[in-house]
């Protein structure tokens, strides 16, 4: 069985606790009403959304440097060349996700501070006419990330539950890994 590398490991299931826990915050924190507690939510948010992003890119970095591990012979072609894909949208969503955003955040004319200390610069100013536009297109690839992230969960739990390979085992930390 070929395995990921450990960094590549590690980072994967940072991103995905990551991505689990802005999607969570973000979904609790739109109903509240405007409060300070709302107001930290937001930041919080942005704040994971900015990690998620400079995360993804050392991850890709790493995957292209690296490459991955090989698909087992006993997967069809159709199933490796739709997990190429789907790995293809996931980082296409990682970063589209975090830059919508970001360019809705200062459309809106808030600034994005990370962690209440480095303050990003800002791509456009405040643009009323594109607030909603941009607040919307965030919305709909949240969305899509989360039906992508669903689908890997789904043929991560196949490949162990049905197929019995060791796709899983490839990107599981070698402590609950039986390789």
């Amino acid at each position: 069985m070929h395995r990921h590398s450990g960094l590549t490991i590690f980072l994967h299931w940072l991103i995905a606790a990551l991505i689990i826990t802005a999607l969570a915050m973000g979904f609790y924190m739109v109903d509240l009403s405007f409060s300070m507690t709302k107001l930290k939510l937001f930041n919080w948010h942005k704040w994971l959304g900015v990690s998620i992003f400079f995360l993804v890119i050392l991850r890709l970095f790493i995957r292209l440097s690296q490459g991955v591990p090989a698909y087992p012979d006993s997967m069809p072609r159709w199933e490796k060349r739709a997990a190429a894909l789907s790995h293809l949208v996931l980082y296409v969503l990682m970063f589209a996700v975090p830059i919508s955003g970001y360019l809705y955040t200062y459309a809106a004319g808030i600034p994005v501070v990370y962690f209440a200390w480095i303050e990003l610069p800002a791509l456009i100013g405040p643009f009323p006419a594109l607030k909603l536009g941009l607040k919307e297109l965030h919305d709909n690839l949240t969305f899509s990330l989360l039906i992508v992230v669903l689908l890997h969960l789904a043929a991560a739990l196949k490949h162990r539950l049905i197929d019995r390979d060791k796709v899983l085992q490839g990107m599981l930390p070698r402590f609950f890994s039986k390789d």
